[in-house]
C-alpha cells in the first residue's frame, strides 16, 4: 500500500504593517457580519446579498463577480427550498480577524455536511475560508472571498486541536460525537486501558482542569479510511486537589473514516520526563 506521510504546521498569519490587533468589540463585529452574510445565503434574501457584497467583488477561485455570485446562491437556494431534505449542512468556526480602521481579513473553517458525498453517501468534510473586507460610505462591504477543501491531513490536525480545544472547554458532547463507538484508550498516567463508556464516565468526574494545551512535533500519515497522528502534547492546569500540573506527553492516535467522517479509534501517550 501507498503510504504518504506529513508534517502538518497549521499556522495562519497576517504580517506586515497593513494589519493589526483588533480589539474584541471589533471582532465580534465582524464575526456577526459573515455569519450575517451566511444566513443571508440560505435563506436566499437578495437584498442583504446586495448590501454585503462590493460592486467589484471577486470570489476565488471561480472568479465569480458580484452577480455571479449572488445568482448561483439565489440558485442553490432555490435547488434547496425544492428539495431541504438534500440541503448541505454548514456551520462556521476557528474564527482568526484582524483589522484597520479601513480594511478588514476574516478567516475561519466550514463544516459541510452533505447528503451526496464521496459514493453517494453522506459525509462531511472541511474547508477554509478568507474574506477581505474595506469600509466604503460608512459601511463594511466583501471584496474578495478565497475558499479551499481542506484536505485529510489538514482535517486531521483540526481534529487533534478540536480535541485539546474540548478538554479545555469540558465539552462531554465532543468525545461522545468523535470517539468511535469501538474506541480504546490507554492512559500515559495509570497505563489503564479504557473504552469509550469508561473513558466517557472518567471525563464526568475529573475534577482536574487543563488551562493550556499545546501541540507539536504532529506527523500525519493517511492510508485509505485509516490514519495515524503522532505528536507531543503539552498540557499544563490543576489536578482534582487544586496543585498545578505541567505535562508533556508523546502520542499516537489512530483515526478511522466511517460514513464519510473521521473518528478517533485509538489513542495512546508516555509521558515525556
Amino acid at each position: 500500500m501507498k503510504r504518504i506521510f506529513l508534517t502538518l504546521a497549521l499556522t495562519f498569519t497576517f504580517a506586515g504593517y497593513a494589519f493589526g490587533e483588533c480589539g474584541d468589540a471589533d471582532k465580534k463585529t465582524f464575526e456577526a457580519l459573515d455569519r450575517a452574510w451566511s444566513e443571508a445565503l440560505v435563506k436566499g434574501d437578495r437584498n442583504a446579498l446586495m448590501a454585503i457584497i462590493a460592486d467589484d467583488f471577486t470570489a476565488l477561485p471561480a472568479m465569480q463577480n458580484k452577480t455571479q455570485s449572488i445568482e448561483a446562491a439565489m440558485a442553490t437556494f432555490e435547488r434547496d427550498k425544492a428539495n431541504p431534505g438534500m440541503a448541505d449542512k454548514l456551520t462556521h468556526d476557528n474564527y482568526m480577524i484582524t483589522c484597520t480602521p479601513n480594511s478588514a481579513v476574516i478567516t475561519h473553517r466550514n463544516s459541510v455536511t452533505t447528503k451526496i458525498g464521496a459514493g453517494g453517501k453522506e459525509e462531511t468534510f472541511w474547508t477554509r475560508s478568507v474574506h477581505f473586507l474595506e469600509k466604503r460610505g460608512g459601511k463594511w462591504q466583501v471584496v474578495t472571498n478565497a475558499n479551499n477543501r481542506l484536505d485529510e491531513y489538514a482535517m486531521l490536525g483540526y481534529m487533534e486541536m478540536d480535541w485539546n480545544t474540548a478538554d479545555m472547554n469540558r465539552d462531554l458532547s465532543w468525545f461522545e460525537q468523535n470517539y468511535a463507538p469501538d474506541f480504546s484508550n490507554v492512559s500515559s498516567r495509570t497505563a489503564k486501558l479504557t473504552n469509550k463508556a469508561e473513558e466517557l464516565a472518567d471525563f464526568k468526574n475529573d475534577k482536574s482542569r487543563t488551562e493550556s494545551a499545546e501541540l507539536s512535533e504532529m506527523n500525519i500519515r493517511v492510508d485509505g479510511n485509516m490514519a495515524v497522528v503522532t505528536g507531543v502534547n503539552h498540557v499544563k492546569g490543576r489536578d482534582e486537589k487544586g496543585q498545578p500540573f505541567d505535562r508533556r506527553v508523546r502520542f499516537t492516535d489512530t483515526f478511522i473514516k466511517r460514513d464519510g467522517r473521521w473518528q478517533v479509534w485509538a489513542t495512546q501517550g508516555t509521558r515525556i520526563p
